[in-house]
């Protein structure tokens, strides 16, 4: 009774820091400044609003169309090139959205080097899209995000198998329209599941749409705390946008509990897959490289070209202050989440109830919240927690701000990023091991970590990996909550681009990107073994 009541406290104590962050965005509203709540609806939260949903719907029309379309392509056809773009096509993944904003600003502004040899060629008056509009954060947002939903698309591709292809064969259907009347109806579970997963990318960006202009809901989040210095007005803010994650999140569950689904195992093998031949494999082939060339190799080489003609500035005392800073807070930052996932995951076996599955829902929760709303939300927690211990004369000093902050919100945002790898991995661990295991008095900690910790430590792994690569990209957390003086690779690279030097900011983006490459061959690692 006493270890059940003790992983009952943990499971609560888990959940309690999403709870705060949740219960601090609607607080704001409990005494409500009517100015600020004039100036935001006039000035702020119809254009952020309108804003944030029409890029939501552009994202997503554009990662589906890219997203699903080369899923089937690499899963289903045989053209050339194939082996190679299936894990190609991920490697967009390791760029984070802000890298990519400013490399393809830097390319197609009006001064950028697309811009200036089109006006050779063509004159000085010829027409160029304005790389600062709507279109352009689109089309940054979805080259970056289409990654997500082309992997989880891809495997229920794969796991339909040739009898679903037969299947409309039988029924007089071409190819072409047993995609659109039987493989895609099919995979529908799978594919909002991934666009789920790019819609909360989307809401939750900072960095993208601060190089582009665009103002969001996230954005009007930072706007508000530090242009109004209004921590209340971005509360107040912030509960809009959590309002907006929640219809989207109960919208997609109530659809999935409406439709049930068959999942045909028999995975396409490469002697089974449709052969391309002629026009429609180079089409196939072209098509591939058109996206991996726009989405990687451009902006990649770009920042790389960047890197080297500005190596000897930007290779200072600064930029090493930034790696030390981004890699011990990552490393920090993975080696507390991960274990505190770890215990989440061991926790929540033994005690199914409704009680504790909702304490595992709630401390996982956090990734469905952008970083904007997660750093104001516990600013003002910890704000409150300090106010009140100082009431009672405790001598106690929270630094609001410091590197606890952050780890705080860090946990919170991406507890589900390390929790997911570690609770699948957990499922190999059967009642039958925990009873032997029980039977010899091994119990509590030394279960975990004689006995379940073995099993997955692949698993423990990988989200120590995930979660290391999260935390160097991030930057509306530690933008917000970073002590006075701190800087990491992805603050230095929001401060060189907000000042729109996009050439000295490459060195700094290219360290992340080569940081972000290591997730990703994981993931082509895993991806190759599954389809051998």
């Amino acid at each position: 009774m006493r270890s059940l009541n003790f992983w009952q406290i943990f499971l609560f104590l888990m959940a309690l820091p999403t709870l705060l962050s949740l219960s601090g965005v609607l607080a704001a509203w409990l005494s409500p400044d009517g100015e600020t709540l004039r100036h935001l609806s006039q000035y702020v939260l119809v254009d952020a609003l309108s804003n944030t949903i029409a890029l939501v719907i552009g994202v997503s029309i554009v990662t589906v169309v890219l997203g699903v379309g080369l899923a089937w392509l690499t899963a289903v056809f045989n053209f050339p090139g194939r082996n190679f773009f299936s894990w190609a096509l991920i490697l967009p993944m390791a760029i984070p959205g802000y890298v990519m904003a400013f490399a393809f600003v830097g390319l197609f502004e009006y001064t950028g080097t697309v811009q200036t040899q089109w006006r050779v060629y063509f004159g000085s008056s010829a027409g160029f899209p304005d790389i600062y509009s709507y279109g352009g954060v689109v089309t940054v947002l979805s080259l970056v995000l289409y990654p997500y939903l082309y992997l989880v698309v891809r495997n229920a591709f794969q796991t339909q198998g040739r009898r679903s292809l037969e299947a409309g064969q039988s029924l007089g259907l071409s190819t072409t329209a047993g995609f659109f009347r039987l493989s895609l109806p099919m995979a529908r579970p799978w594919i909002v599941a991934g666009l789920l997963l790019v819609v909360m990318e989307t809401m939750a960006d900072f960095g993208t749409v601060a190089v582009f202009n665009y103002d969001t809901l996230t954005s009007a989040i930072y706007q508000s705390w530090f242009d109004l210095f209004c921590l209340a007005a971005a509360l107040q803010v912030a509960s809009v946008r959590v309002l907006l994650v929640l219809l989207v999140v109960v919208f997609e569950r109530r659809n999935r509990r409406a439709r049930r689904y068959a999942e045909v195992r028999q995975p396409i093998s490469s002697a089974r897959r449709i052969a391309l031949s002629g026009h429609r494999a180079r089409l196939a082939s072209g098509a591939c490289a058109a996206v991996l060339i726009v989405a990687f190799i451009i902006p990649f080489a770009q920042l790389c070209l960047w890197a080297v003609a500005h190596f000897a500035d930007e290779l200072t005392v600064r930029f090493w202050q930034s790696v030390a800073g981004s890699i011990g807070l990552a490393v920090t930052a993975m080696l507390l989440i991960s274990c505190l996932a770890l215990l989440l995951a061991f926790a929540a076996r033994p005690h199914n109830g409704p009680l504790s599955q909702w304490a595992v829902r709630l401390a996982t929760l956090g990734y469905a919240l952008p970083g904007a709303v997660l750093a104001v939300s516990i600013f003002a927690a910890v704000a409150a927690a300090d106010s009140a211990l100082r009431s009672f004369g405790l001598p106690l000093n929270l630094a609001l701000g410091g590197a606890a902050v952050m780890l705080l919100a860090y946990s919170v945002r991406f507890m589900a990023v390390a929790f997911s790898p570690i609770e699948s991995n957990l499922l190999r661990v059967t009642p039958s091991i925990d009873a032997a295991a029980n039977s010899v008095g091994v119990a509590g900690f030394n279960l975990l970590r004689r006995v379940h910790l073995p099993i997955i430590k692949s698993g423990f792994f990988t989200a120590m990996v995930l979660v290391f690569v999260d935390v160097m990209k991030e930057l509306p957390i530690t933008l917000m909550t970073r002590p006075f003086g701190f800087n990491t690779l992805a603050v230095r690279v929001f401060e060189l681009s907000s000042e729109g030097l996009w050439q000295r900011a490459a060195l700094p983006a290219v360290a992340i990107v080569l940081v972000g490459l290591v997730p990703v061959l994981l993931l082509i690692r895993e991806s190759d073994h599954h389809e051998q």
